[in-house]
């Protein structure tokens, strides 16, 4: 018999689904020790650790429960993902301008018309169809031509999907792709290994300075050009790259397959919403409540304090689970439960403080958009097979969601 500390560990778990039972009882424990860092599962001390980063640092040692080779450390420090204010402030700011109201409004009449495309010519597997939506949003965004995408997917795959095998060596077909593309793919590596080192993407990098190099001579209306025109030091550029082309659409792609789960697994839902669409909003809410894409995040403890009555000290490792914190029921009322109506709409997914997600309105506009399309079907989508989850206690992936329409 294992632990609950040891199941929600272990990325084979996740194969048969997030392990809520065992969450929901390490909930009720508070802030837990697990392994060599404690772990915290409730909603409002998961809120205090994110917006106080004075005390808990994203910093110190980076984000990820791993701790990160001490020659790697340093570099990717410099991302912002994994900086504390001001420094962390100073690299927002310089992104904001991409992701305000305006902006995402300017691009929601193209959003629309590739979801539904997307979703009008399902394949089958919806998680493959609609994992193309956030890639051509991302690239547009950020200024990725086109026909190089399948790069930013092969990248996400590699670095959130390390521990399946499915997608740690996951490689696209190149065809169309730029010669800056195809340049850069002659130094990938195939030797497994790891890709969250300076030196596991080598790919990536040279990818990243080539179309650097080529927005700086050709700028238009995109973060990367924008960025050319901004002084960000050689670290700082390569980690905001690295962290837009796998953050910018991983979240997604599994949040929407996630979404359409929830509807799935709970067909008098899926009803209530077609039969009322005006609940879409509260809909995309409540579904990313309740399939939670980013399962934890990681900060350091910087000086002595206590949460919850349990003392912590300085340089203890501290990783909140949003998982769990998504379904605390001092928070949400009958949390278990599936409800496209709810209204309790204070979920964690999108983080909490300074690093709430910079790109939360645009996930919410690309999944209204898909989940537009799919109400707009002649007939309901149902499973036709059986779901492939990504092997992983990070990401609450989805690798394969086989459907068919029925009338």
């Amino acid at each position: 018999m294992r632990t609950d500390a040891e199941l929600i560990l272990d990325p084979d778990t996740y194969t048969s689904g997030v392990p809520h039972d065992a969450l929901t009882r390490l909930r009720e424990r508070d802030v837990v020790r697990v392994g060599d860092f404690w772990a915290v599962f409730r909603h409002a001390d998961v809120r205090t650790v994110l917006r106080t980063p004075s005390v808990f640092s994203s910093h110190r040692g980076a984000t990820q429960i791993r701790d990160p080779q001490p020659a790697d450390l340093a570099y990717v420090q410099r991302m912002m993902l994994n900086q504390d204010p001001p420094d962390h402030t100073r690299l927002r700011r310089m992104l904001t301008r991409a992701f305000t109201p305006r902006a995402v409004a300017l691009l929601e009449s193209r959003i629309r018309a590739n979801a539904s495309e997307i979703v009008s010519s399902l394949s089958g597997d919806f998680a493959a169809d609609v994992a193309d939506l956030p890639l051509l949003t991302l690239a547009d965004v950020f200024g990725v031509p086109r026909q190089d995408r399948a790069l930013l997917y092969d990248w996400s795959n590699r670095v959130i999907g390390f521990q399946d095998p499915e997608y740690a060596l996951s490689s696209s077909p190149t065809e169309g792709m730029t010669d800056m593309a195809l340049r850069a793919l002659e130094l990938r590596p195939s030797d497994g290994r790891d890709p969250r080192a300076r030196d596991g993407m080598p790919d990536l990098y040279a990818y990243a300075h080539a179309l650097g190099e080529y927005k700086r001579s050709n700028p238009a209306d995109d973060v990367l050009s924008n960025l050319m025109r901004e002084d960000v030091s050689l670290e700082e550029f390569e980690n905001l790259f690295w962290l837009f082309s796998v953050a910018g659409n991983e979240t997604l792609r599994n949040g929407i397959p996630g979404g359409l789960i929830a509807l799935l697994s709970n067909p008098s839902e899926y009803a209530r919403l077609r039969a009322d669409p005006s609940l879409l909003p509260l809909a995309v809410e409540e579904m990313l409540r309740w399939w939670t894409p980013v399962m934890h995040f990681r900060r350091t403890c910087v000086q002595d304090t206590s949460l919850s009555g349990q003392e912590i000290r300085a340089g203890d490792k501290v990783v909140v689970w949003f998982t769990a914190a998504n379904r605390d029921e001092r928070v949400f009322t009958d949390p278990d439960r599936f409800d496209v109506g709810r209204r309790e709409a204070d979920h964690l997914s999108f983080g909490h403080g300074p690093h709430f997600c910079l790109g939360a309105q645009l996930a919410r506009t690309q999944m209204r958009a898909v989940f537009e399309a799919v109400l707009d079907l002649p007939g309901v989508l149902e499973l036709d097979g059986e779901i492939s989850r990504l092997r992983s206690n990070f990401q609450n992936g989805v690798k394969h969601l086989p459907v068919r329409l029925v009338a």
